[in-house]
């Protein structure tokens, strides 16, 4: 009976262990899509990155530098400008890439710069003010989130490439 009884604990004790989630990798371990997902304010992006099939470029080593909108950000975008994204594939994909430069820029290198050349194959306008960094429009709210494959600067609005 005591065997019977260690045999039943040891088995609700190994589904147990099956059944709980996996520890989450600490922040200094995650990628670009990893950090975007554990910080929770980038629903919208990393939905998109998915319906895009952009997920597996950007967990690839990299380097990349991400200007990533914020949840906020992409609701200021029309919902005909947000639906159009979603029914073309194509220029969701050229959205997207416009938010990404292959390098590692730090926020400190950025201000430097006065443009720099996104993997859509368009340039961005980077500038430096009292009142912050801007690319394009945007402002970047928290420049340095640091990912094993690059960094993520979040901006406060979507950024739309110019059409060609």
């Amino acid at each position: 009976m005591t065997r019977l009884l260690s045999l039943v604990l040891l088995g609700a004790c190994v589904l147990s262990l099956a059944a709980a989630p996996a520890p989450a990798r600490p922040a200094s371990q995650r990628n670009i899509v990893q950090t975007a997902v554990a910080a929770g304010q980038f629903k919208t992006l990393v939905m998109l990155v998915k319906r895009a099939g952009l997920v597996g470029a950007l967990q690839k080593p990299g380097p990349y530098t991400v200007f990533a909108p914020t949840d906020a950000a992409f609701k200021q975008l029309p919902k005909a400008t947000l639906d159009a994204l979603l029914a073309n594939k194509t220029k969701l994909r050229a959205v997207l890439l416009y938010h990404v430069v292959a390098a590692r820029v730090p926020a400190a290198a950025a201000a430097k710069l006065t443009s720099a050349k996104t993997l859509n194959g368009q340039r961005v306008r980077i500038r430096a003010t009292a009142a912050g960094v801007f690319v394009n429009t945007a402002k970047v709210v928290t420049p340095d989130v640091m990912a094993t494959n690059g960094v993520i600067h979040v901006i406060n609005h979507v950024l739309v490439p110019p059409s060609r």
